[in-house]
């Protein structure tokens, strides 16, 4: 379902895939996200690290009857950084990269992390 912004003008309709693209964009821009990981694939307890043309695979976007979205995200994050500082810093960012770009308003940011990632020195 996409969402609407109405106003004395017209109206604006935002599909579910740009916002997610938006969405997937501002959070692997935080310091300690590795990647997104597709909500479809976690066989075997692997999360798919998805490439930059994928992003919106890891994310899903809810339309409320408001016109408030509800945004849910699946990450994968560096090892040995704190993961509350990085979903905090990914909750304000994705929101407010999404109400500036937009105007929608987000109610709700849901992080799930899905894999951590141990680099090989």
């Amino acid at each position: 379902m996409s969402a609407i912004l109405e106003n004395e003008l017209g109206a604006i309709t935002f599909t579910d895939d740009y916002i997610a693209s938006l969405v997937g964009m501002a959070a692997t821009d935080c310091y300690g996200v590795v990647g997104m990981a597709s909500q479809q694939k976690m066989a075997d307890g692997i999360a798919e690290l998805l490439g930059r043309d994928n992003y919106k695979r890891g994310v899903k976007i809810e339309t409320n009857s408001d016109h408030s979205i509800k945004i849910q995200l699946f990450i994968i994050v560096q090892y040995g950084i704190s993961i509350v500082a990085i979903v905090d810093s990914i909750i304000s960012t994705v929101k407010y990269q999404v109400e500036n770009f937009t105007g929608l308003t987000v109610s709700n940011v849901d992080v799930v992390v899905s894999g951590i990632r141990v680099q090989a020195d």
